[in-house]
């Protein structure tokens, strides 16, 4: 190699390197080294080959003058300086030249040392550091060592001034955003600020940068809890948002949303924290933002504000919502309305729990800031409902305006009123049957022919259980059981025998109320009619594996076992046994469930389980329970709207999509397949099994209606008698509407839920029955008929 010239290249194509900073994905070009050596030797060609070995790109300069020129054309990563022969080349003075230019601030220069003989004692390396250089080379001939050190530096120095330069267009990014930002340390002094936040705060950066924020004047409208809420939710890592005042230099307080955000670096701690701040419009300007010179800046300093929103109302009997119009055509102060559109997020944001909720109230926040008032003032009042323990519950009207559906509802969404010690129900029969008090199992084969022929209809919605009823003496769910259950294989499924599946049915039967007039083996075996019905629909069984539909055939079975008659708000005011073992939550619906489990592994005889595998019980156990406790009222309402939400909506979405393509509409199988959706299938598919009373056919509707009525009119009677709360007055045997509550019953309950299923399971004769049979009971209740409590009476 030459070096007569006093400048040489090596330059080959190589492929450039990616890196991240972050977030950000940077492209680093291939690495430019100058070797600068005033005479050629072993050295200098061993870093030149080193450089080819690597590929980087290399220039060799023989002269000071050649050398600066050369770095400001090239502005290398990486500078080698032979510093063994000062009288050749000043080494240092070099060094120094070069760095005295802007681009060498991210560039590492290598001195090359001679070697230190045995005899003699190890320089300090501090005069090489302070002349400018990052590191020393001791003199070696071999091209790997000289390799390995330009790869370390690579790795090393050169990767970490790439990223740090690259850092340069995140800080032009800040220095022109709109909104204010201060970046502190985890100590809370103050490290940068933009532009903005100087125009803000009526503050220099110079008068800002390195003093902590308790050095700056506070705000004297702050709560006085305020910094204390905010340290506790930063300090544990969390984001905190919210409305502050910020004291500004002139002395003014002005409103701020301020979002506070930690950043975690070395160690894994807390290192730095970013605030975002925005101004809120202001009352003394109506709705005008601050005109702030450009000379201004930040206390350090804010404070939450109260709510004083007003909202507005507009209520119906069966649900509750805003009234768009009647808020868009009040006239209202526009400065109070864009000071109270951000009195939800004050309240809201002190949360230090990042829960689903708290992001969607972050969501409507975001929405308000640039919203018309009219708009912003609306969604005020959705922060206020979203706030509501109650998210799932429409709320009524005063009892005066319909009491029939304010006792029915009463009775039937909540646990109890008040606990009366001084009472006590306790259930009237024994619930653990032996198998001694059980007939003898009969076989599919031995059915009676009146029965066999009956049930040869039990397909069909209009399918008559109360027909049933009577040819099996009160016995319908074990001949109906033993139908449907091999219509769908669950023998088969469970491994278990015919036999088994006789006795189990035979002692779940043997666990409803024969007594009760609407809770017991008849209605049971009514659910498990209509969830053998639903599960035929195509819809349906598209969705539901092998395991869900045994699931819920069994659930529909055991669903309301041992049921006293009375409701959850009964036991838990009577302070029965029940009600203090499931602490007067889902109390029934928890008894059915694990009572049915009891009496199933109590004898071997009637375990339908004890074969199958472990983890598929568990499996099939889950889903039973979770349907069972489906059937629980005070989540009626949760449970539809999850169905809605998560099934009907994205269904309809899809075939609007598809529609619009002018394709034949096949909803993706993601959107309903997924084991979260098949779970909300399932609850719909029994809870529209539980209540479908009012979409049977009308006769099947008109007995059940008198049935459930007689069954409130007991409770009711004994609650006078125990001195308990009344818990449904309506239900007073003299004086009650059966008309009234079965349309309150289905205005409340019923129209939404089975339009909802009806969208999914498309069952067009269910909505037929329900239509006429809600027509029916209009028209008697247009004729004042009251206390007519049966199908008999009724007819009269």
């Amino acid at each position: 190699m030459s070096l007569e010239s006093c400048c040489q290249e090596l330059d080959h194509q190589v492929s450039s390197t990616e890196l991240w900073l972050g977030p950000m994905r940077l492209t680093q070009d291939p690495i430019q080294v100058l070797l600068v050596f005033a005479k050629e030797d072993s050295q200098s060609d061993a870093f030149w080959w080193a450089c080819d070995r690597a590929g980087y790109r290399c220039n060799i300069a023989c002269t000071p003058e050649s050398a600066l020129e050369c770095f400001l054309d090239k502005h290398h990563e990486i500078i080698v300086i032979d510093h063994r022969y000062p009288r050749y080349l000043d080494a240092e003075s070099v060094c120094r030249s070069i760095r005295a230019t802007k681009p060498s601030e991210h560039t590492t220069i290598l001195a090359v040392v001679p070697r230190v003989g045995l005899d003699q004692e190890e320089m300090s390396v501090l005069p090489i550091l302070h002349a400018g250089f990052n590191r020393r080379f001791m003199e070696n001939f071999s091209m790997i060592a000289c390799y390995n050190e330009l790869i370390q530096i690579e790795h090393g120095e050169v990767r970490s001034q790439f990223k740090l330069r690259s850092c340069n267009s995140i800080f032009t990014a800040l220095d022109h955003c709109q909104e204010a930002i201060e970046i502190t340390s985890e100590e809370h002094v103050i490290q940068y600020v933009n532009p903005a936040f100087e125009r803000m705060m009526g503050y220099h950066k110079e008068e800002l940068l390195g003093k902590e924020l308790t050095d700056f004047p506070k705000s004297d409208k702050n709560r006085a809890d305020l910094l204390d809420t905010i340290n506790t939710c930063i300090k544990k890592g969390k984001e905190w948002q919210g409305m502050y005042y910020g004291r500004r230099k002139s002395g003014d307080s002005i409103q701020q949303h301020v979002k506070v955000t930690p950043v975690i670096g070395q160690g894994g701690k807390i290192r730095h924290f970013v605030s975002l701040k925005k101004l809120c419009s202001s009352s003394d300007n109506n709705k005008q933002i601050y005109k702030i010179s450009r000379d201004e800046k930040f206390s350090g300093d804010n404070a939450l504000t109260e709510s004083h929103s007003h909202s507005f109302r507009h209520k119906n009997r069966r649900k509750e919502s805003v009234d768009v119009r009647s808020i868009t055509s009040r006239s209202s102060d526009a400065a109070s309305l864009q000071n109270n559109r951000y009195s939800s997020m004050a309240r809201i944001h002190t949360m230090t729990i990042e829960a689903p909720i708290t992001k969607v109230i972050n969501i409507i926040n975001a929405a308000q800031e640039n919203s018309p008032v009219t708009v912003a003032e609306a969604l005020d009042r959705v922060l206020e409902i979203l706030r509501t323990t109650e998210l799932y519950s429409p709320q009524l009207g005063t009892k005066d305006e319909d009491p029939h559906t304010s006792d029915l509802v009463g009775g039937l969404m909540s646990d109890g009123l008040r606990r009366l010690s001084e009472n006590e129900y306790v259930f009237s029969k024994n619930i653990h049957h032996s198998h001694s008090h059980l007939s003898l199992p009969i076989t599919i084969n031995d059915i009676p022919p009146r029965i066999a022929q009956l049930l040869d209809n039990e397909d069909s919605w209009d399918f008559n259980i109360f027909e049933l009823e009577a040819i099996t003496h009160k016995r319908p769910l074990v001949y109906l059981g033993l139908k449907i259950f091999a219509c769908f294989g669950v023998c088969e499924f469970l491994n278990c025998s015919e036999a088994s599946l006789r006795s189990w049915l035979q002692i779940i039967e043997a666990n409803y109320h024969a007594f009760n007039s609407y809770h017991n083996s008849t209605h049971a075996a009514d659910v498990l009619h209509a969830t053998a019905y639903f599960l035929q629909q195509e819809n349906v069984k598209a969705n539901l594996d092998e395991l869900d539909k045994v699931a819920a055939l069994i659930a529909a079975t055991v669903h309301d076992v041992d049921h006293p008659g009375r409701t959850n708000s009964f036991l838990c005011n009577a302070g029965s046994e029940l009600a203090l073992l499931y602490n007067d939550t889902a109390v029934l619906e928890s008894h059915h469930s694990a009572l049915a489990f009891q009496l199933t592994a109590k004898d071997g005889k009637c375990n339908i389980f004890k074969n199958m595998d472990r983890t598929q019980y568990r499996t099939l156990r889950q889903a039973i329970i979770d349907m069972v406790l489906a059937t629980e009222m005070t989540r009626h309402f949760e449970h539809v709207n999850k169905f809605v939400n998560s099934i009907n909506k994205p269904i309809a979405a899809e075939e609007n999509n598809s529609n619009s393509e002018g394709s034949d509409c096949e909803c993706s199988p993601s959107i309903k397949n997924s084991p979260e959706n098949r779970i909300l299938i399932k609850r719909m598919l029994i809870k529209c099994a539980d209540v479908a009373n009012p979409c049977r056919p009308l006769d099947l509707c008109i007995e059940w209606a008198g049935r459930i009525s007689e069954e409130y009119f007991a409770q009711t009677d004994e609650e006078k008698r125990q001195g308990l709360p009344v818990v449904m007055p309506v239900f007073d045997r003299n004086t009650c509407s059966i008309p009234k509550s079965q349309i309150s019953f289905i205005d409340y309950f019923i129209t939404d839920m089975f339009d909802a299923w009806d969208a999914f399971a498309q069952l067009p004769n269910l909505i037929q029955h329900l239509t006429e049979n809600y027509k029916y009971w209009k028209s008697l209740d247009d004729l004042k008929c009251k206390s007519l409590r049966y199908s008999s009476d009724i007819n009269k």
